[in-house]
């Protein structure tokens, strides 16, 4: 036999970790998209949490009457995979444009949703037939697809990551908040007959796990905070130069920019931190931590842009190049196509190559 009690402090706890979560985010950064898709998420991971506390198989003594917000929560709940998927775009792939045709997936998956759920409570689902069972279907898939894309956009880039707590975190969001939501998505939709709520012991075990890891994810944050600190405090006493490992040269901003600006290594396409690290002769976590601490770059790639786009504005402003295509000189900068070229170009400078260009040579 459950107990009703634990279960019920269980979603307390979850509920108050979730929005604690959001809120120091928030606090932390307000101006950052990714937070503010983060408090959108935690809200509607506690709806989830708050409509499990109205299902039959909870003890009277606990049990919600939710029917008057059936319509606003079954919304909520259809938006977190999306969100989930957003959230991890915007943290992990920095410079770079969301997908159109995600988006307009998620979109029509959450419009879909909340007209099948319209249907459900207006009682009509019944009379739909397969068709609407079958749309459903396609619907839930495709959340499992937006997680997938989560994962992988985590998963991507985890080299090029200069912030060591955010490398951690990467692994965290793979291990446990993906896994997490995709296993709901999963016994929710696809094994569950009725869903958790018709389930007591699933519906338990689904609770227990978000109560721990919520309160999981706010003791690692809680030790990002405490070891960014110590940094903070130890930087205030160490040179702007990393020692070699193995002798007693040094490495500070004019070595780098000797090695690497003046010999313009950023240009080489499909350079790596691992072949930068070689061609310096220093280690790779010493490489990374320098990037991040001293030049002041959180991803490597949005290091290689930076010093790649500065290079190709004043090619584009100049007027002896007036002819040269801007395929030309993207792939003489280092790109290997054009698109990352321009989404760069534009996310850095504000503007296309081409009007760039065409401004530059009329002044």
């Amino acid at each position: 036999m459950l107990n009703p009690l634990l279960i019920f402090a269980a979603q307390i706890v979850a509920i108050l970790s979730v929005l604690l979560l959001a809120t120091g985010y928030l606090k932390t950064e307000p101006e950052a998209a990714s937070a503010r898709v983060s408090a959108l998420l935690a809200i509607f991971i506690v709806f989830y949490l708050v409509d499990g506390m109205g299902g039959p198989n909870i003890d009277p003594a606990f049990r919600l009457d939710l029917s008057d917000w059936q319509l606003l929560l079954n919304t909520g709940n259809s938006l977190i995979c999306g969100l989930f998927m957003i959230y991890c775009f915007l943290i992990f792939q920095e410079q770079s444009r969301f997908p159109y045709p995600l988006a307009a997936a998620f979109g029509v998956q959450v419009v879909v949703d909340l007209i099948i759920t319209i249907l459900a409570l207006s009682g009509e689902s019944a009379a739909s037939g397969t068709a609407l069972s079958v749309l459903a279907l396609a619907m839930d898939i495709l959340q499992l697809l937006f997680v997938g894309f989560a994962i992988y956009w985590t998963l991507k880039g985890w080299r090029n990551d200069m912030v060591e707590d955010r490398r951690v975190l990467r692994w965290f969001i793979i291990g446990l908040q993906g896994a997490l939501i995709s296993s709901i998505v999963v016994v929710e939709n696809f094994l569950l007959p009725g869903g958790s709520q018709g389930n007591a012991t699933e519906q338990a075990v689904i609770v227990y796990a978000i109560a721990l890891l919520t309160l999981g994810m706010l003791v690692a944050l809680m030790r990002f905070d405490f070891v960014s600190l110590g940094q903070v405090i130890r930087k205030v006493t160490d040179r702007n130069e990393v020692v070699v490992d193995g002798g007693g040269e040094t490495f500070d901003v004019d070595t780098f920019n000797k090695v690497f600006r003046d010999g313009k290594l950023y240009r080489e396409a499909g350079l790596t931190i691992a072949m930068l690290a070689r061609r310096m002769h220093i280690p790779e976590y010493r490489l990374r931590a320098f990037i991040h601490k001293e030049l002041g770059f959180r991803n490597f790639n949005a290091m290689l842009h930076r010093y790649r786009i500065k290079d190709a504005s004043a090619e584009l402003a100049d007027k002896s190049n007036k002819n040269v295509p801007v395929l030309t000189i993207a792939l003489g900068v280092g790109y290997q196509s054009i698109t990352p070229f321009n989404n760069a170009f534009r996310e850095i400078m504000g503007a296309t190559p081409s009007e760039y260009r065409k401004r530059a040579q009329k002044s």
